[in-house]
Parts: C-alpha cells; sequence; structure tokens
C-alpha cells in the first residue's frame, strides 16, 4: 500500500491509498457516508490487484483527510476533490467506483468536471438526489430511528454529539447495511471507522439538495449499476431510477445481499468490476 496526501477543493487535505498493478488501468474508489478507504479492504487485497491500478480515497471529513466544518455544502467542492486526485496520481481515464453516498460524489464530478476524463462508472448501491420528494424509493428502513426529529433534535441518533448516544446508533446502521450478522472482529473494525467521522460532518452531507436526472441523462460512458435487492439503506428503486435515466446501463443485482456487496459479495463483485473495467479500457 502507497499512502499519498493531495490537496482537495478550498485547500483540504484529502489521504489516497493506492496498491495493484501501477501501469494497469486505474479504478478510483470511492466511499459512503461515514466510511473510509477502508471499506474496500476485500477489493484493494484482492486479485483486482494484479490487473489494475487500484486506489481509494478518505471523502472530506472521513478517515485520515482534513475533517473541517462548514465544508461539505457545495457540489465543486466534492467534485475538485475527485479532479484533484485523478491530476495529481495521474490517473488515465480512471473507472470511478462510488458506494452509496458515493454516487452522489461521483454525479458531483460530472457536473462540474464532466466525464471526457473517465473510463467508465460504477454506481455501487448509490444515492443520486438527496432533499427532494423523489419519484422513487429512496432512503430504506435502516434510518428508522437514526434521523433528526421532525424538531430537528439528533438526541440518540447517529448524529448525536454525546458518544455514549451516536455509538449505539452507529452500531444500528451498520448492522443494517448488511443481510447477515458480521463476524464481530470485522463489525468492530467497521464501527471505529464509521465513528472516526465527526458527527457535525455525518449531519452536514445530510444538508445538500440535489436533483441529478441531468446529469445522468448526459452520462455517454460505460456505467455498471450494482446493487443488493435486501439493501435496507439505500432502496433497490433507487438503482432502477439511475438505469431508467442511463439506458446503456448494465445493471446487475446481488439476490439476498445488502448495502455492501463489495463486502457480502466479493468474489462476484470483484469479477464482474474486472469485466467491467477490462471492456471499458479498450473502449474508444
Amino acid at each position: 500500500m502507497r499512502y499519498h496526501n493531495i490537496v482537495g477543493g478550498a485547500g483540504v487535505r484529502l489521504r489516497a491509498v493506492e496498491t495493484g498493478n501501477p501501469s494497469g488501468p486505474a479504478i478510483l474508489f470511492i466511499h459512503g457516508w461515514s466510511q473510509s478507504h477502508l471499506s474496500w479492504l476485500r477489493q484493494l487485497s484482492s486479485r483486482l490487484s494484479e490487473t489494475f491500478r487500484l486506489v481509494a480515497i478518505d471523502l472530506r471529513g472521513h478517515g485520515d483527510s482534513d475533517k473541517p466544518r462548514d465544508a461539505y455544502g457545495a457540489s465543486e467542492l466534492w467534485a475538485d476533490d475527485i479532479q484533484a486526485v485523478i491530476e495529481a496520481l495521474s490517473l488515465e481515464r480512471p473507472i470511478l467506483s462510488g458506494w452509496s453516498y458515493g454516487g452522489l460524489v461521483i454525479n458531483d464530478y460530472v457536473r462540474h468536471h464532466g466525464q471526457e476524463q473517465l473510463g467508465g462508472i460504477h454506481y455501487v448501491d448509490a444515492a443520486t438526489d438527496l432533499g427532494i420528494e423523489t419519484s422513487y424509493d429512496f432512503l430504506g428502513a435502516a434510518w428508522n430511528g437514526l434521523l433528526p426529529g421532525q424538531d430537528g433534535s439528533v438526541s440518540g441518533t447517529v448524529f448525536s454529539e454525546d458518544a455514549a448516544e451516536a455509538a449505539p446508533a452507529m452500531r444500528t446502521f451498520l448492522r443494517g447495511c448488511f443481510s447477515a450478522p458480521l463476524p464481530i472482529e470485522e463489525e468492530m473494525l467497521m464501527l471505529g471507522f464509521n465513528l472516526a467521522c465527526p458527527p457535525h460532518v455525518r449531519l452536514e452531507l445530510f444538508s445538500r439538495t440535489l436533483q441529478n436526472d441531468a446529469v445522468l441523462e448526459m452520462l455517454r460512458v460505460p456505467v455498471l449499476i450494482s446493487h443488493g435487492d435486501a439493501d435496507v439503506v439505500i432502496d433497490i428503486q433507487t438503482a432502477r431510477h439511475i438505469a431508467s435515466r442511463v439506458r446503456h446501463a448494465t445493471v446487475s443485482v446481488y439476490d439476498g445481499v445488502g448495502h455492501a456487496p463489495f463486502w457480502e459479495a466479493a468474489d462476484r463483485f470483484n469479477r464482474e468490476l474486472a469485466e467491467f473495467a477490462g471492456s471499458s479500457a479498450t473502449s474508444p
């Protein structure tokens, strides 16, 4: 593993980790809300590294990246973060593989930097809209009781500044990401890096208002949509909505799998990603 410090949008320092074949086609992994590059361990340590150049970032506010306040609302900032990684590491036409909130970040990038520098896009149980009424089911039952109340109170939620409240709420959320219980050592690892994201960051990420149909409809690069049909964090109707706007997309549904197919069904996920990235690398 090689670690990089990269200056992103508005000067925020980002951490990226790299492994794999330095001369192979590049895949840039973008994690979800309150996660880190460690979410992608089953990809970074897999046979994908024999063929592909693998890079995973800690988004602003997460992992080992800077965690400023009031630095998450502007779409341009997220877009500039991804562009900074692509430029700093000289990634040539990378595949952007974005999980959950990472789908929003991919859309931010395309909105402001276009798709000409990309080899393809991989939406993984991904969100595409936020803060609006949608015509499709979006957030699933895993969020019940974990979001702020109608009065704006965050007591007892994943946004609480009280660790004694936030930790069990985050554990409940984390368990909702998987269709079956994780081994305790995996659950504790994930709980640790989920809690490393400060509550103010978790809350600010939900403060955005995004409607991305126009971005989806402009996509011309290859697109793969992967989604677990047992996902209770981001409903599978979101994947179907993305596919309805990106007519050339390939859709891969994981039966009985929850919000994290890259972890629950890593062998299949890695195989399909390798096929997608390999074919995208040879596309004009």
